[in-house]
């Protein structure tokens, strides 16, 4: 059994930040099912092409269901779904569900033990609460860019979607705790995030050189320190590097060890303390070293000394990389239009109740099976049901 076999959402979230929450509660063994609009579905879709890979990689081991939302039609459809499901998840724009007649105080009239969870950029009320919000401005807004960087360059855009993802799998731990308290209680609620808030979950280290919000953390770009830092490897390429980050007394003696047995006997690196001291030399023989390799083999050298280091892996390294691929977190999958794709797995691991990844749905695939079950309809109601528009 899967662990949160039983569990039903009812998914109308679009691009990254809902999608990789449900996602991940599918992953986990909820039945999800993707309400998207008629045509074009979650504008996700159309990223780069139809189906795109973005859309892949958020949406696998989901139902797809259409309904047109703006007709009385569909949002009766939905409405009478309601019921049959745990939890509702919504990351539209501001007022968007509201003009829909879809808000919380809305959905508990018919349903009052649901769980309503929503992502806001910027919550729901407050100073910005009415401002559009998308991955990058969260990050911005939380304070990441200004800690990215150079220490001497302007702030830096960070290359990953924490804003949407990191704040997508806080939801999905506030959901579970809210499902937990529904089998206690019999009680739903309302679970909001705010994207700017969650953010800042994942500044807290660099926060906390803030001493209380009295000064402003600088940015440190690749690290000033030579042993924490990234250095070049050959071919020479713009990712062939390799990040080492030697943190111990041990570790520097192993690093040390392992670049030239002879620095053991240069008063300049005795210790980590004159190692930095002396960073500019340090730096130096250590590049001379890992351009000796390239970054694949400099990292297995460096680990076999339990020095901590990793080449810098590149999108397409990813898929390739041996210890990924040995441990099955590279999936291919048959998607029902562009065959076997290949997708990256999930992270959590659990060894009694593991879900297989199955490839994201076509657009409307279940719509008329998931709804036909869960409002018990025969054949000539859900042919009424299309003519009525209800599917779009």
């Amino acid at each position: 059994m899967a662990a949160l076999d039983g569990l039903r959402i009812l998914d109308m979230t679009q691009y990254e930040a809902g999608p990789s929450c449900t996602q991940a509660l599918a992953w986990l063994g909820a039945d999800v099912v993707k309400i998207e609009r008629p045509g074009t579905g979650d504008p996700g879709r159309g990223v780069g092409g139809g189906d795109s890979e973005y859309f892949l990689m958020w949406n696998s081991n989901k139902k797809s269901v259409t309904l047109a939302l703006e007709t009385e039609a569909g949002r009766d459809v939905l409405m009478k779904m309601l019921p049959h499901y745990d939890v509702f998840v919504e990351n539209y724009g501001p007022g968007v569900v509201e003009k829909l007649g879809l808000d919380y105080e809305e959905m508990k009239k018919v349903h009052p033990s649901v769980i309503y969870a929503r992502v806001k950029g910027f919550g729901s009320y407050g100073p910005y609460s009415d401002y559009k919000c998308f991955d990058m401005v969260a990050q911005a807004a939380a304070g990441a860019f200004s800690i990215t960087g150079e220490a001497d360059g302007p702030p830096m855009r960070p290359g990953t979607t924490v804003g949407d993802t990191g704040t997508g799998m806080q939801l999905g731990i506030a959901i579970l705790a809210a499902y937990v308290h529904r089998l206690k209680t019999g009680e739903g609620q309302l679970v909001e995030l705010s994207m700017q808030e969650a953010m800042t979950y994942y500044l807290r280290t660099a926060v906390a050189e803030s001493r209380g919000g009295n000064r402003v953390t600088p940015r440190t770009g690749n690290g000033a320190n030579p042993l924490m830092t990234l250095y070049p490897c050959k071919p020479g390429g713009p990712n062939d590097h390799i990040f080492v980050m030697a943190v111990t007394p041990r570790m520097w003696h192993n690093l040390r060890d392992t670049i030239d047995p002879a620095l053991k006997d240069d008063e300049r690196f005795q210790d980590a303390g004159t190692a930095i001291a002396n960073a500019d030399a340090l730096r130096e023989i250590i590049t001379g070293w890992t351009m000796q390799y390239d970054k694949h083999e400099a990292m297995e050298r460096l680990a076999a000394a339990d020095v901590p280091a990793s080449a810098v892996m590149d999108t397409v390294d990813i898929f390739h990389d041996k210890h990924l691929v040995e441990r099955g977190f590279i999936k291919e999958v048959e998607h029902d239009e562009r065959g076997p794709i290949r997708l990256l797995g999930q992270p959590i691991r659990l060894s009694e109740s593991q879900v297989e990844i199955e490839a994201a749905a076509p657009l409307g695939k279940h719509t008329g099976d998931v709804v036909a079950a869960d409002l018990g309809l025969s054949d000539e109601e859900l042919q009424a049901l299309r003519e009525s528009g209800a599917f779009g």
